[in-house]
């Protein structure tokens, strides 16, 4: 029986998913049941007549606090079906997280699903992440208000990676990362556009010559924009 990436989001904005993921290769992928989801509602696990989920920072301090026991509940919904949770990590979207690679989203992808906390407001108790051992994930240093829209690009790094979503697997051997190198410039036609050709390498039909130019180009974008993924490409390539 072939796998279904099954993927979960616990979120206070449930009716924002599965936004972005539900169109093009990834939404399709979704209609092809090549992979599952799930939003869950913290507020639906809220305490009293209003529902209430956060409270104030103890020890003091600005802004609120999502509730440990109001999570508990959430996260516990949200493994119920699962069987191997090893299989099956828990990631909290936060700046304080390691940065999101792309050698870990292949990671992800190859296990049999994930689920995704969201924060609001000044964040999470910590007991949640201790207990359940959240591992915390930052797509990079910036704040945003919630982790709603880091889970979206989340899912769709690793759902793009799932076997039969993209139509082209070449296209994924030649992007940027795949060798601490950025990915080299693309063109299509028409050949010229407002007094700029496309470099005539690539209309040669020579592919040696162009698989040459387009290694060079990667290293020169590579120098340029990413010297410390240069720095990481030389050490592995004894470049001097």
């Amino acid at each position: 029986m072939k796998k279904i990436f099954n993927a979960k989001v616990i979120t206070l904005f449930p009716e924002i998913f599965p936004g972005i993921l539900g169109v093009g290769v990834i939404g399709k992928a979704l209609k092809n049941k090549l992979w599952k989801f799930q939003a869950i509602d913290i507020r639906k696990f809220g305490k009293g007549n209003h529902k209430k989920v956060d409270d104030t920072t103890a020890g003091g301090g600005p802004g609120m606090i999502l509730k440990a026991d109001v999570l508990g509940l959430a996260i516990d919904k949200g493994l119920k079906d699962i069987k191997n949770t090893k299989k099956t990590p828990i990631l909290y979207l936060s700046p304080r997280g390691k940065p999101l690679t792309q050698n870990k989203v292949k990671a992800l992808s190859e296990n049999d699903g994930i689920v995704l906390l969201c924060g609001r407001y000044e964040g999470i108790d910590q007991r949640v992440l201790d207990k359940y051992k959240i591992e915390e994930v930052s797509l990079g240093d910036f704040i945003l208000a919630g982790g709603e829209i880091a889970a979206q690009a989340t899912l769709e790094a690793i759902i793009r990676l799932i076997p039969g979503v993209l139509g082209d697997s070449e296209s994924l051997d030649n992007e940027s990362f795949k060798s601490d190198l950025l990915e080299f410039p693309q063109y299509t036609r028409p050949r010229l556009w407002k007094n700029l050709e496309i470099p005539d390498v690539l209309n040669s039909g020579n592919h040696k010559n162009i698989d040459v130019w387009r290694k060079e180009m990667s290293k020169k974008l590579t120098k340029k924009n990413r010297p410390d993924l240069w720095e990481k490409h030389k050490k592995k390539q004894d470049i001097k």
